[in-house]
């Protein structure tokens, strides 16, 4: 997408997808990858890479392990932010709002259509807490291969999420530093849209 179009969209989620798209084709690993930011009730963040798995009119869909660093904040402060950077095209695109729980069914697809190691690595991991050894992990993955031949079971602490937005804002490259940066802010049923300085 040009700098035209992004001077003249009107719908920052139909933007996105135009730029995920472009990253789709053009970057080399994980185009999906965004980085995570939660933070405690006091207001000490954190942040961590996790992939976007969907992008709906609700808003920007990913799952993990609820018991997690990032799960356990979230339960107690819903508010988070996304950033995804796309360094060769130069763009990076910055989310900010609430997030809620995705249905169980929700979950239980998603979860389902992973590889098999990825669905046994989930229930094994005890996620964020201190783990002795990479064998002890291994040994645990091993274990419950043996104990679950047929379909793995999602835990109930492996959960699906969606960040819905209020803020969304695109910047991308400029020479000698004058980027384009646009925010679009909830605004009603709309977009409200401003340029910002670099």
């Amino acid at each position: 997408m040009d700098k035209v179009e992004l001077e003249t969209a009107v719908d920052p989620i139909a933007l996105f997808r135009a730029w995920l798209k472009d990253a789709v084709a053009r970057e080399v690993n994980d185009p999906d990858a965004v980085a995570l930011a939660t933070a405690t009730p006091d207001g000490v963040p954190s942040v961590r890479m996790v992939l976007m798995k969907r992008l709906d009119e609700g808003g920007f869909c990913f799952y993990t392990n609820a018991e997690s660093q990032k799960g356990s904040e979230l339960a107690v402060n819903s508010h988070a932010a996304m950033c995804f950077h796309w360094k060769s095209l130069r763009r990076q695109v910055r989310v900010a709002g609430t997030v809620a729980e995705l249905p169980d069914e929700d979950a239980d697809a998603y979860f389902h259509s992973r590889s098999r190691l990825s669905q046994l690595g989930a229930v094994a991991s005890q996620q964020s807490r201190v783990l002795a050894s990479r064998e002890m992990l291994v040994e645990r993955v091993k274990e419950l291969e043996q104990k679950s031949p047929g379909e793995i079971s999602r835990p109930d602490y492996w959960r699906g999420y969606v960040l819905r937005p209020e803020r969304i804002e695109f910047w991308k490259d400029g020479e000698g530093r004058l980027h384009d940066r646009f925010l679009f802010s909830r605004n009603g049923d709309g977009w409200r849209k401003e340029r910002l300085f670099p």
